[in-house]
């Protein structure tokens, strides 16, 4: 199997500048191509184990330099889906960030096979845990410290994909989106971790992207079955809590998660209700990341 690895990075720039990558994360392959350095840097660093195919792809990326007055005097970055510029051009310095941005989008938007939740998600033993929390509220930082220290596999940091047809997770471990001070947490927290450089004055603040694990991207065909749903949130220097919610409580906030939900009608609520029947809810409050660790691997089994 070739990987991103098997290119050095003058050969990688090469490919993306010129007919580009079929990059393959989890179940989508993605022609990327995009003759900025910023881009190849990115990949080289953070996509060396994901294999490269060639033939179809899911989706079609360019990330490209727009050609305007702007670009002698503060260059931009356009994200071109299948030829057309979908959204505002950025600051040159976060095309590989615009990248990981439109990737989600591409997934998020595209892939109705599956109920998708925004959520972050992990597995130990055959069983995962569904993180879903808006912006802000530690998910992320949780997510790397548990894949980075706790043992647990990473199936995705951002989107959680629920099979339709028998409930299982399906994995799309790319990168995990660290934001201001959750950046030198994870450096601190996790010191062998691969970290991209911190990209400042993004819409989120200062970005920077963990590497996926090895093993994660290995076992990217390997589903899981859910078992709990933990919604957590953060706060310095709180003690940890965990309070269980009913079934009914967890159905209303995982639906407000979903992407697709109501664009799958019934499909969807039959799948979210299989979820949640499977699952515990908990609402979780942490302040220390060793104390969120040893609660994670203390979760109940749920029949």
């Amino acid at each position: 199997m070739i990987t991103v690895a098997s290119l050095t990075r003058a050969q990688l720039g090469e490919r993306l500048a010129g007919p580009g990558i079929h990059l393959r994360t989890g179940r989508f392959t993605t022609l990327l191509r995009s003759p900025i350095g910023g881009v190849a840097d990115g990949i080289h660093l953070l996509y060396g184990d994901y294999p490269l195919h060639e033939g179809f792809a899911d989706f079609h990326l360019d990330l490209v330099r727009p050609a305007t007055l702007r670009r002698w005097l503060r260059p931009q970055v356009s994200l071109l889906y299948d030829g057309r510029s979908m959204f505002k051009p950025l600051p040159l310095d976060q095309a590989f960030p615009m990248f990981e941005w439109g990737l989600n989008w591409c997934v998020s938007s595209r892939a109705n096979r599956y109920l998708i939740v925004h959520a972050a998600v992990v597995e130990k033993g055959g069983r995962a845990a569904i993180l879903p929390a808006p912006p802000g509220s530690g998910k992320s930082t949780l997510c790397a410290a548990l894949v980075g220290r706790g043992g647990w596999r990473l199936l995705s940091d951002e989107l959680t994909l629920l099979r339709l047809d028998d409930g299982m997770l399906h994995p799309l471990p790319r990168p995990i989106s660290l934001k201001n001070a959750s950046i030198g947490v994870i450096r601190d927290y996790v010191p062998g971790s691969v970290m991209s450089r911190a990209v400042t004055d993004t819409v989120k603040g200062t970005v920077a992207h963990v590497r996926a694990p090895a093993d994660s991207v290995a076992r990217a065909v390997e589903t899981a079955l859910p078992a709990w749903v933990v919604f957590p949130r953060f706060e310095a220097g709180a003690a940890i809590t965990a309070e269980p919610m009913p079934r009914a409580e967890t159905f209303m906030q995982l639906a407000q998660n979903c992407f697709n939900y109501s664009l799958l009608g019934a499909e969807g609520f039959t799948a979210l209700v299989g979820l949640v029947e499977r699952s515990q809810g908990y609402r979780f409050r942490y302040g220390v990341l060793d104390e969120a660790l040893a609660f994670f691997d203390s979760l109940p089994a749920v029949s």
